[in-house]
Formats: C-alpha cells, sequence, structure tokens
C-alpha cells in the first residue's frame, strides 16, 4: 500500500493528529507572542539588560528540547501543559531578538520628527516604531512558528499528542507508510505557516516600500 493510499483510508488518524498539532501550535504561539511584547518593551527600556536576556535566551535556545521537557516534568507532569511551557520559552529568542532588531533599526529622524509633532513615546512605539519594524517582526514570527511545528513533533515523546505521535506509533511497528505520513503532515504543515507568514513579511515590506 503507497503512502497517500494509507493515509487516505486512515484520513481521520491524521486529521485527528493534525487538529492536536495545530492546537500546541496555536497555544504555544498565543502565549510566545504575549510574553515577547513584555519581554521586548522591557529590554527597549533596559538597554544593557536587554542585550544581555537576549544572549540568555540564545544559550537556552540551544539546550535540546527533551532535556528541558525532562527537566519539567516533575514539576508540571507528563502532557500539553510541559509542553507548551518549554515551546514558549524557546520562541522568545527567536521573537525577542527579531522585534528588538526591528525597533532599533528604525531611523532615529524618523522618531524625532515624530516628537517634534508631539506624539508621546507610547505614541511614537505604536504608530511609527512598530509598523516600520513589523517587517522584522514577522520574520521573527515565522521563524518561531516553524520551529514550532518541528518541536511539537518532539513532543509526543512526553504524550502532548499531535503529529509527533503517529511518527513514534510508526516508529514502533515499523510502518513505513505510517511514518512517511506523519513526515508529510508535518512538512505541509511548516510549508504553509511559512508560505502565508512570508507573504504577509512581503506584503508589509511592499506597503513600507510605497508609502516611503
Amino acid at each position: 500500500m503507497g503512502v497517500f493510499s494509507y493515509m487516505a483510508s486512515h484520513a481521520d488518524l491524521f486529521m485527528r493528529a493534525c487538529a492536536q498539532h495545530l492546537q500546541l501550535l496555536g497555544v504555544t504561539m498565543i502565549a510566545s507572542c504575549a510574553l515577547a511584547c513584555v519581554l521586548t518593551l522591557a529590554c527597549l527600556k533596559f538597554k544593557r539588560l536587554g542585550d544581555a536576556a537576549v544572549e540568555l535566551m540564545g544559550a537556552f535556545y540551544s539546550i535540546p528540547s527533551l532535556a528541558l521537557f525532562a527537566l519539567l516534568i516533575p514539576w508540571t507532569g507528563l502532557g500539553f501543559t510541559t509542553a507548551v511551557i518549554v515551546m514558549v520559552a524557546y520562541n522568545q529568542f527567536m521573537l525577542v531578538r527579531n522585534a528588538l532588531e526591528g525597533l532599533r533599526g528604525v531611523d532615529a529622524s524618523v522618531l524625532e520628527a515624530a516628537r517634534g509633532m508631539g506624539m508621546s513615546e507610547n505614541q511614537v512605539l505604536l504608530t511609527v516604531s512598530l509598523p516600520l519594524a513589523m517587517p522584522a517582526v514577522l520574520a521573527g514570527l515565522r521563524l518561531a512558528c516553524v520551529s514550532t511545528v518541528g518541536i511539537a513533533t518532539v513532543a509526543a515523546a512526553i504524550n502532548a499528542g499531535g503529529l509527533g505521535a503517529v511518527l513514534f506509533s510508526g516508529l514502533r511497528t515499523m510502518n513505513i507508510d505510517k511514518i512517511f505520513g506523519g513526515t508529510i503532515c508535518c512538512a505541509a504543515l511548516a510549508l504553509a505557516f511559512d508560505a502565508v507568514l512570508g507573504a504577509a513579511a512581503r506584503a508589509c515590506e511592499k506597503r513600507l516600500h510605497i508609502e516611503g
């Protein structure tokens, strides 16, 4: 039986696994973006501390995900919660780093002109800096999203569900069609999110170029 025939005959299995994977991805990205906003604002306010924080996040990102899952299990147990906590922590490096690079890269003369018009610092941030930094922000979001699709697959090792459960099940039973089916679904999800967010970033850059 070919892999696509197997996927068609077990469509309910793959659809359920994809739904679980998307749930993991959705919760993780919402929590990641919320935390990244707070951390980015703190890093902007305290520049030296912000630079050190980004370095620390980079070091944290180099730790294997399975090791972090194992460290958290005694406190948060197996499953969804532990997976989300680890993935949210991983995403901070990409989200905060890119947001800071974008915001700090805004032309100083543009910021001074905005302040000269009587805008407060918050207004300058929200109406001037953030729109100009949006391509970099979206690039970070794109990286984090694609990375989360992959790490969520590994999270099946701690009973978080998703497409990783299909892959691990296929490995245990040496079911090649199941392994390839899970791999195809993971790749399709990653490529889909990469394409959508990539298109959004290009549209944003094009708009800024036209307005500029």
